[in-house]
């Protein structure tokens, strides 16, 4: 399995729609820093994230590498990427179009929440991308209609 750090955005996407069970079978273990741990807050999202056993909070070891960052960049954000690199981290899963941009600079291979849906529905655990892009918009997870269409269009369903 790789090795995955997480952002905030995808845990609480997965988490409010009851489905983080996608992102266990997908990568297995995930690593989160606790300043990412510290954002999720909504509930049920955040006792669904304290429960799973399989997603690891790690402490990130030099908290001084913080101010290299963009101060357009979350704690989370900074946190994930400092945590990717002392992990040696395979892949990021992040969806702030900044933070993503400056993961991919450093050389991470990044994925966001519709990145992990067309992911899930290629390997076959789940059959339709349109059905939990919608349930995760509903509960709050911005996204343009012209990206849903261009994420359900790589599905194949439309």
């Amino acid at each position: 399995m790789p090795r995955v750090v997480a952002n905030t955005t995808p845990l609480i996407a997965f988490a409010k729609v009851d489905r983080l069970d996608i992102l266990h079978r997908l990568y297995g273990v995930l690593l989160i820093p606790e300043a990412v741990l510290s954002e999720v807050k909504y509930e049920p999202a955040r006792t669904r994230v304290c429960e799973a056993s399989w997603i690891r909070v790690v402490p990130i070891k030099d908290a001084e590498r913080r101010r290299m960052f963009s101060a357009r960049l979350h704690a989370g954000e900074v946190d994930v990427m400092i945590l990717a690199q002392e992990e040696g981290a395979d892949l990021v899963l992040m969806d702030d179009n900044a933070a993503k941009k400056t993961a991919k600079i450093m050389g991470f291979s990044v994925t966001g929440t519709f990145g992990v849906l067309l992911r899930a529905k290629r390997e076959g655990i789940i059959d339709s991308v349109s059905e939990l892009a919608d349930a995760i918009i509903a509960d709050g997870f911005y996204a343009s209609e012209g990206l849903r269409r261009l994420v359900l269009k790589m599905a194949g369903e439309l």
